[in-house]
């Protein structure tokens, strides 16, 4: 079992280098959305090439829902950038050559002898670095398809976006508040 991936439990926020070398911050990416975060098994694994590529189309749904999408693998920088060119990727790849996501959770899968892979999880993760979901895809069926994601990503922003249903009258007291706000600050009261 894994330490520190369940539901409610803050995650650490990581710093680790992107496929470019530049230090990236996981809070940073997150910013204030919604983030689906995949600690992949690494670079050798051909299941997980297939999963990052089933990615694909659901990173496209991530850039106008606000969500992010974030890949860890326990590679080098080269094996990172030749895992996210050889899928097509366009979101942020992070290198973990120090292994340090993998050893702070106990991921680390011992079953296989030739490589420093880690178990992979799928992390639906609310504003704050908050966990909401864990898949754990040691077996390929246990990664998440992007419609259980779209379907945990419509559960967790129902219960943390207010105007999620903007018909409601607390989504329409905030909008009226904001407007309002904002016409005092440009002294059009």
């Amino acid at each position: 079992m894994s330490k520190g991936l369940t539901p409610g439990a803050v995650l650490p926020d990581f710093t680790l280098p992107d496929d470019t070398g530049t230090i990236r911050r996981l809070s940073e990416l997150q910013g204030d959305d919604a983030m689906i975060l995949m600690l992949g098994r690494g670079e050798h694994c051909p299941r997980e090439r297939q999963h990052q590529r089933e990615m694909l189309v659901f990173h496209q749904w991530c850039t106008v829902a606000f969500t992010q999408l974030v890949t860890i693998l326990p590679n080098d920088l080269h094996d990172t950038n030749k895992m996210r060119i050889a899928t097509g990727a366009h979101w942020p790849y992070l290198a973990d050559a120090d292994l340090q996501v993998q050893r702070a959770f106990e991921i680390d899968e011992y079953t296989d002898p030739h490589h420093h892979a880690t178990v992979p999880h799928t992390l639906v993760v609310a504003p704050g670095l908050v966990v909401d979901k864990v898949y754990v895809g040691y077996w390929f069926w246990g990664r998440p398809t992007p419609f259980q994601l779209w379907e945990d990503l419509q559960d967790l922003l129902s219960r943390t976006k207010a105007d999620f249903d903007p018909t409601g009258e607390q989504a329409r007291a905030a909008w009226k508040a904001s407007t309002l706000v904002g016409a005092g600050m440009s002294g059009h009261a």
